[in-house]
């Protein structure tokens, strides 16, 4: 196992072997002495991330749906739907995501903001679908960020914005706020000229659950 590990190790020494990779994993959880990832990163396969005294990482990968704990120290690398360990203790849990979502973050943080300028209907057909009721909003703008909702009247959430309230100056945690839309319901995101979107699953329920089934990109 550590001669395989070493031959990764040296393969990602090779020009180019851990660059021009899209995010396939969200970092949820940072702890103790961690070196090569921060709380709320995107990370790409051929990342290292090494945890020293106390160290702990949790990982959520977007396409396989896989939720990573690793703790103690050792070394990770980072793949396209889950991670190699080295010493470290490694735990992983399946949980509910919408994998469809995976490929349309890559694709935006791949691109210049300028360029993103896809409809919903042309990106993707069917609506997002959220597992947890209270949305983590990814985007790169401030302003006025407005939660409606579609199927039914009456329910309308508003929320300014600011580099105070954006956790990394990225996301926006509606759990943090103590919001939960109702499960089952058809909401639009809108910021700007940016809107998507989504569904709560029926079966959702509150709280700060695995970012990655909650998650909303408004990018």
């Amino acid at each position: 196992m550590k001669c395989v590990f070493a031959v990764i190790l040296g393969l990602l020494g090779l020009p180019g072997a851990a660059l021009a990779q899209t995010p396939v994993a969200v970092v949820e959880d940072v702890q103790g002495k961690v070196t090569g990832a921060e709380f709320m990163d995107y990370v790409a396969p051929g990342q290292v991330i090494k945890l020293g005294a106390g160290g702990k990482v949790v990982l959520g990968y977007m396409k396989s749906c896989a939720r990573e704990t690793i703790a103690g120290i050792g070394t990770i690398i980072v793949g396209k739907e889950q991670s190699a360990v080295h010493l470290a203790d490694y735990q992983v849990d399946k949980v509910a995501c919408d994998v469809g979502q995976a490929e349309k973050i890559g694709r935006e943080v791949s691109e210049s903001a300028a360029t993103v300028v896809r409809s919903l209907k042309e990106e993707r057909p069917a609506p997002l679908v959220l597992y947890g009721t209270s949305p983590v909003v990814m985007t790169g703008e401030r302003g006025k960020l407005v939660v409606e909702r579609l199927d039914a009247k009456g329910e309308r959430h508003e929320v300014e914005l600011t580099a105070s309230s954006l956790t990394r100056g990225r996301f926006y945690d509606f759990a943090k706020a103590n919001t939960a839309l109702q499960p089952g319901g058809t909401y639009a995101a809108t910021l700007k000229s940016k809107r998507v979107v989504f569904q709560i699953d029926a079966k959702a329920g509150p709280g700060a659950g695995p970012v990655i089934g909650r998650l909303v990109s408004l990018r």
